[in-house]
């Protein structure tokens, strides 16, 4: 049995370095070792978005905190879904929701029963069954309940936050369990000679951080991953054509509404996430197609005020780490890739990067072992993110230049499978490590009009009168719930509103 680890150090605050400490310290409660965090208040954070997906309540009421109370300290709004609007080239838009579409019956998933009643020209839009999509477009919510009467009533929730708030509440977690703050710059990454694994860090004041092992949140400079242990990268350009976001903030909307709005532009997205002192604003796109005075131009035009902040510009190269764990050294957050917040993803691989963490924490001895599980489960999870990004692009009807290369790009083999899948038999597959659910992939699928050749055939002989009729009912339960709901703002002004909203720490916010 190897030796306990003595020292951990993280490097870089922020989001995910706060995130990590947090929940490193909580995990092993001053038994385990010591935790260091290096970061330099001198030094920004990345800034792409505010939003995110339903783990990351998970996330902090594992370490304690309740919604409400997370809610009031980022001064943060509900997010039920995310709005794609233009991406079908119609001018119409569709939600991609937190939640179930209807009720499976007799074993087979309800996506046949709808395909069923649509050929018969009946049924309305997939979208009408699902609960968190009625109370997006209706603005309203409620607390989901606890022990829903039908998966009529199945739906979740994130939130959109101030992430510069959001890492301070992460940092006070950490300090109230020990974890130690070092506030200077790194000067030079020391490190053994016969293995290269780091041992120490020079900072600038002069003073060296010891360490057993090292956790990599410098964001996409990578200190020590890339700086030091060479991990490599991995581009995934050839199939996410977008390499720059301009990010900026605006005044509050009033009411917020509960969703994250992504909007199609000539040669990219643009993002609108309301908070409840601010909103978020954003281009993504693509440096071959329009340039960055053009795109800064088109984004102002569509805000249509003047920002408060920003826009500031960000380069990146859409793919991940060759190794995210190399040695002594564990990347997590941007350090160990990025990919577009299209899904508000960011966050969440920080999460899942903790919990392998967690599962495979190693003795000094830095078993190779624990190393090649921890990429494995990594690289999986990573490429079945890239897949369900990249289908938003390749099912898009836009006619722009941009748009249409999208649409021209050869699919990875992964996502090709489950797109036949789904094309020939309306089946939808599910990997281990995988952050989309089937219902996701149904609400992209059904959004883009993107349907199975067929349905169950052992729906064939359905009668298609009682078939709508069934439909009708799961539709008028849904809008029964939603009229009891209050609206959104309401919601808000009750539960989670704060009293004198402060300026955030950061200017725009970490990586979504």
């Amino acid at each position: 049995m190897g030796e306990r680890i003595r020292d951990l150090v993280i490097v870089g605050g922020g989001t995910a370095g706060w995130m990590v400490a947090a929940a490193m310290a909580d995990h092993f409660r001053g038994a385990g070792p010591r935790i260091t965090l290096v970061e330099s208040s001198t030094i920004g954070t990345i800034g792409v978005g505010e939003a995110t997906i339903p783990t990351i309540r998970r996330f902090y009421q594992s370490l304690g905190l309740r919604d409400l109370d997370v809610l009031k300290a980022t001064h943060g709004t509900v997010k039920l879904g995310i709005r794609f609007d233009g991406w079908t080239g119609n001018g119409g838009g569709f939600i991609h929701p937190f939640g179930l579409h209807g009720q499976d019956l007799r074993g087979i998933p309800f996506h046949h029963y709808w395909l069923r009643a649509r050929a018969a020209g009946l049924g309305g839009a997939f979208g009408d069954y699902s609960l968190a999509v009625a109370l997006a477009k209706a603005g309203r919510f409620t607390l989901p309940s606890a022990n829903p009467p039908s998966t009529l009533s199945v739906f979740d929730w994130a939130l959109h936050f101030d992430a510069g708030l959001f890492a301070g509440l992460m940092r006070q977690v950490a300090e109230q369990r020990g974890v130690r703050r070092i506030d200077a710059r790194i000067e030079q990454v020391q490190q053994r000679g016969e293995d290269g694994h780091i041992t120490g860090l020079l900072l600038d004041d002069g003073r060296v951080v010891t360490g057993d092992l090292f956790v990599d949140c410098s964001g996409f400079q990578g200190l020590l991953i890339e700086g030091a242990m060479r991990a490599g990268y991995e581009d995934w350009g050839q199939w996410l054509l977008c390499d720059r976001a301009l990010a900026a903030q605006g005044p509050a909307l009033s009411p917020p509404p509960p969703f994250t709005r992504v909007t199609a532009q000539q040669a990219g997205w643009r993002w609108t996430i309301p908070l409840q002192h601010r909103t978020g604003h954003g281009y993504v796109y693509s440096s071959r197609h329009i340039d960055d005075a053009a795109a800064e131009a088109e984004l102002l035009a569509a805000i249509g005020a003047k920002p408060t902040v920003g826009p500031r510009r960000i380069a990146f190269t859409p793919g991940r780490r060759t190794q995210a764990w190399k040695g002594n050294c564990v990347s997590i957050g941007l350090s160990s890739g990025f990919l577009e917040p299209l899904e508000s993803t960011s966050i969440a691989l920080i999460e899942t990067g903790i919990e392998k963490l967690k599962q495979l924490f190693p003795d000094r001895d830095m078993d190779p072992t624990l190393a090649a599980e921890f990429n494995d489960w990594s690289r999986r999870e990573m490429e079945r993110v890239r897949d369900f990004i990249i289908l938003h692009y390749w099912l898009n009807r836009r006619g722009e230049a941009f748009w249409q290369d999208c649409r021209a790009v050869d699919l990875p083999d992964s996502l090709a499978h489950k797109v036949d899948l789904f094309r020939r038999r309306g089946h939808l597959v599910r990997y281990r490590w995988e952050m989309f659910h089937p219902d996701s992939w149904l609400a992209i699928f059904a959004g883009f009009d993107f349907l199975p050749e067929r349905f169950d055939p052992a729906l064939d002989g359905m009668d298609a009168a009682s078939l709508d009729r069934a439909l009708a009912g799961m539709r008028q339960a849904i809008a029964t719930a939603v009229a009891d709901c209050p609206s959104h703002e309401e919601f808000i002004e009750h539960y989670a509103r704060v009293a004198a909203p402060a300026l955030s720490a950061t200017t725009a916010g970490n990586a979504r």
